[in-house]
Order: C-alpha cells, then structure tokens, then sequence
C-alpha cells in the first residue's frame, strides 16, 4: 500500500530470490559452459539452442527444447552486451588505416570476384579504393603506393589487421614480427605500422565503415568495364567525387580538411618501390619461361638462359643482368602461352619456312590489318623465290623501334606510291621522325645561271660536232 501511494505508474512485483529451476537448474553449467566455447569458434560454427538442447538431452535432461531456448537467449543477451565505444580525433597527417574487403564486378563481359584494397586518411576521412585480382604482397604494396600518390604524400602511421603479407609471427600483445619485404617497404617509405588486437576490427573501425560505403556507392550496381585499368580509373573518380562531401557534424568538406592534412604528410621519394615479386626462371626450347602455370616468351637469343622474373600486379618484366628483355601483361588463367611475336622475328629470319605455321606470327596474322596481308601479297608476286616473304619479315622488325600505327601509316604510303620494299618504308618512317630529310624547293632567285634548267628542250644538233671530229 505504501508503494501504491508513493508512485503514481502500478509497482510491478519482483521476487527477491531466484526462482529454481528443478530440471534445468543441473544443467545450466553444462549450458554455459558449451556457450563460452563457441563465442570462440568460427561464427557460422556456433552452437545454437537446438545443438545444445540435443547434446544434454542425451546427458539425461528431461525438461523440453523451449526451456533451453529461453535460457540460452537469456545467457546470449548478457554474454553479447554491446560494446561502449569513445569518439576519436586524429591530428593532420598522422594517421590511417587499411583493410582488404571483396567485391563482385563484370570485366570484358564475365562476372568475378575482385579484392578491393582500401586505404583512409583519419583526419580528413579522405578514401582510397583500388581493385586487383588477388591479395598478394605485390598487390598489397602497389596499393600503398597508389595511394600515396592519391593523398599526396604518406601518413605517419598505418593501422592494419594481422595480415599474412605484413605479419611473419604474432607475439605477446600488440608486438609483431614483421614480414622483411614489408619492413624494406615501410623503410623505404619512413611510415610506422599499428596492428588490431586479434578479433579487433573495431579498432580500425573507420576503414571498416568505409568498406561498407564504398560497396554500396562505388560498385553498385555492378561495374561493367574491360579491364582492371577501366575500373580502378571509375574507383579513383569516385574517391575524387565523394571529396565534396560534408560529413556528419563537420562544418568542412572531405576536401578542405584533405587540403590542410596534404601539407602535414610524409613527402614522396623521388622513386617509386617495386611492388613484385622475383624469382629466378630459365627459358625453355620454345624461348619460354613459366610462371605460375603461363609461358611467357623471351626474345630467342635466350633460350637457355638463367634470367630474373619480376611479377607485378597486373604486369610481368623478365630481365637479364638489369636489363628488361621482355615485359607482358599479367595472364589470371591458367597454362597459357602468353607471346610477343617480335621476340621470334629473328628465328623466323633464319627459318622463313615455318612462317605459315608459327604459333605467335598465325595470332599476329588474325589481328593485323588487311595492309599487311597485301604488302606480303605483292612482296611474294615481285619475289616468288622466297625473297619477298624475307623482305616481309623484315618489315615486320621495324615494330620493333617503331610505334604499330605509324609502320602501318608507312606501309600504306609506300603501297599507293608504287611497289613497296623495306628501304622504302624505312625511309617514310625516318621522315616523319626527322622532318630535316624532307627534300624542300631550291630557291632560284638571284641564280640567273640555273633558271630555265629543264624548261627547254635540248638542241640535238649539238651533237653533230662529234660526228665531224671523227
């Protein structure tokens, strides 16, 4: 009655001891115990309350599957109470994070996963996003390097989650052995490294927001581009874009706080690092040398060579002592033969025979255009005793100094003026690179002497003196 007249709402009435629970009560250790170790086992692997009912229903528990289900939400609710989170400030130039997150993107017409590398400025807020076909250490050091380049200049410190590429070992607390690529990286660059407590995230938690914002704005609906170079150049307008955001209680845009952090960031060295890999390759009897399941060719006078291979993310450079001998674009697919056909031009100068048949040179064919097919065609006519092929052959090495668009502009120049050869060609090309070899008009004036030279007709009876003096 007390109560009643001291508070105007009705008191609600709570028993002042626990209620028992004869059936569940021997069991609800057992109960915990089973919840306790899956909070740390994958979360698609958890137990549920149904797992659970059945493991002590066969311990001998008599009471129903609702009576588990109740009582495990209740543990779950206080075992799973929300962190308390403090707002964060970051000084200029000081600080980002990173994170790896995957996306699905349509290139040339087929639908793949992507992972896209993701980078943010904490003072500004400023994002980077860049895809590649893979998380390797040569992806994940092209990303920093991009986006460098994008913030104009390098942050003091990085915070990351414990990835394979950057960490070696995890010891006590926040200590880490470090990757040596990574740390040459980090040297190089002169930025320290922060990583998340295991099973942390939150601790990075502006990057992780950010994953969830850029797959939302930048890649949906689906991006349909033709290459990896189309979509990283629609990720960075994107980043560009979002710049003019104002967000949530700032009074200044993305943009105008990225201004005042550029000028507090690390400048960038003169020199880019490398971002590959390298190993040591040895070619093949076909001027090939393999990496990961590809052959990739090599000009043919290295056939039997040790030579370096370098892997970039979306490129591959083979060197020998220093020197790049060949570079190809990066094949994704698997047990391909990736060839320049210019590498085998100098085999073929040797063995004409195997023109028709040659792998590389039948690909060139199915994609050169149809000038070419006709110089080779009046080349044979002029020749036909196998000099017109070698001469052809010949003209093909000029696209080994020469530009594929001005060799074809030369070919068609030197067909419309009348039979073509190599000198010829190599001459229009050598013209349009030195303008000096133009042959321009020779000015007559105030030579009276060389005016009217071949404008009149020759006089034959000149020639009559020679027939006296014999």
């Amino acid at each position: 009655m007390r109560k009643a007249i001291q508070h105007a709402e009705p008191c609600r009435y709570t028993p002042k001891t626990l209620r028992k629970a004869p059936v569940l009560g021997p069991y609800q250790d057992r109960i915990d115990q089973l919840l306790t170790e899956s909070e740390e086992q994958p979360r698609k692997q958890r137990y549920t309350a149904r797992r659970i009912y059945r493991l002590i229903r066969d311990e001998g528990f008599q009471g129903g599957e609702s009576t588990v289900r109740r009582y495990v939400g209740k543990k779950r609710k206080i075992m799973r109470r929300p962190d308390a989170y403090l707002p964060l400030e970051f000084d200029p130039g000081q600080d980002a994070q990173m994170d790896w997150y995957e996306a699905i993107v349509e290139i040339g017409g087929e639908r793949r996963k992507v992972q896209v590398f993701a980078m943010r400025l904490n003072h500004s807020r400023v994002r980077f996003v860049m895809a590649f076909p893979f998380q390797k250490q040569e992806a994940f050091f092209e990303g920093h390097i991009q986006a460098f380049h994008f913030f104009d200049g390098v942050p003091r410190c990085i915070t990351y989650d414990n990835l394979k590429t950057a960490v070696y070992r995890i010891l006590r607390g926040r200590n880490r052995q470090e990757q040596e690529a990574f740390i040459a990286f980090r040297s190089y660059y002169l930025f320290e490294s922060r990583y998340c407590t295991l099973g942390q995230g939150h601790e990075k938690g502006g990057v992780e927001n950010d994953v969830g914002y850029t797959r939302r704005n930048f890649l949906t609906p689906v991006p349909k581009v033709g290459s990896f170079a189309e979509l990283n150049e629609h990720l960075q307008q994107e980043c560009l874009q979002d710049t003019n955001r104002r967000m949530r209680g700032q009074e200044q845009t993305i943009a105008d706080l990225w201004k005042v952090e550029k000028a507090q960031l690390l400048p960038l060295p003169a020199t880019e690092y490398p971002a590959c890999s390298s190993r040591p390759v040895k070619t093949n009897p076909y001027s090939q040398v393999v990496f990961e399941t590809n052959r990739y060719s090599v000009p043919t006078e290295y056939v039997g060579c040790q030579l370096v291979l370098r892997a970039y993310p979306f490129r591959v450079d083979i060197l020998s002592l220093d020197k790049v001998i060949a570079s190809h674009e990066r094949c994704f697919e698997r047990e391909k033969d990736v060839l320049d056909p210019l590498h085998y031009l100098g085999l073929l100068s040797q063995r004409p025979g195997a023109f028709e048949h040659a792998i590389p040179i039948r690909r060139w064919r199915k994609t050169w255009p149809p000038v070419y097919e006709k110089l080779l065609e009046d080349l044979r006519e002029r020749w036909p005793d196998g000099r017109g092929l070698r001469e052809f052959i010949a003209i093909l090495k000029l696209h080994r100094e020469h530009p594929a668009q001005e060799v074809e502009q030369a070919i068609r120049a030197c067909l419309k003026q009348g039979p073509p050869h190599l000198d010829s060609i190599r001459l229009h090309l050598r013209r349009k690179r030195v303008p000096e070899l133009l042959a321009s008009p020779l000015d007559l004036e105030g030579r009276h002497q060389l005016q009217g030279i071949g404008e009149q007709p020759v006089r034959l009876g000149q020639y009559d003196r020679l027939l006296r003096a014999r």
